[in-house]
């Protein structure tokens, strides 16, 4: 999926400004302008279109877990993780809004795509194990929808 549907989403479910959408990305260090954040929220056949790359998706994805649960100055920055994958995203979002694995069913539930409980862990697995199962763009593109559900009502 691309990086600029999965921010549009991401915008509408917080429903926030392309503003409050610079401070999360400020969150985890990265600068953006924001005239630069509106072509990227553009769609891919209008006028001034720019791809998001995958390193502000991962500064907007880290900014997003600070934004919604706060940051620990304690702890030393992680570092970013490229290129950025559709179960990355799947797996910041589930830290961001603190997502159990029963809140992550009722939300694939939410949209009439029941997933079994193996194949919900798989995703979260580590790339290599042998359980590991890529997720696919329709599967992130329910989960958002789903999020959005939950989130706005």
């Amino acid at each position: 999926m691309l990086n600029n549907d999965v921010l549009r989403s991401l915008r509408y479910t917080l429903d926030i400004s392309d503003a409050q959408m610079v401070d999360i990305i400020k969150l985890s260090g990265k600068q953006v302008a924001p005239s630069d954040l509106a072509a990227m929220l553009k769609k891919e056949d209008e006028e001034g279109f720019t791809p998001c790359d995958d390193e502000l998706m991962a500064h907007f994805l880290d900014g997003l877990v600070f934004f919604k649960r706060g940051k620990d100055d304690s702890r030393p920055a992680q570092p970013l993780e490229l290129p950025v994958t559709n179960n990355m995203v799947l797996k910041k979002l589930r830290v961001a809004f603190e997502l159990k694995e029963d809140d992550m069913h009722t939300i694939m539930n939410s949209v009439d795509c029941p997933v079994s409980k193996p194949e919900m862990s798989a995703l979260f697995r580590k790339f290599g194990h042998s359980n590991y199962r890529t997720c696919g763009d329709q599967f992130l593109r329910n989960f958002l929808k789903g999020l959005t559900l939950r989130v706005r009502g």
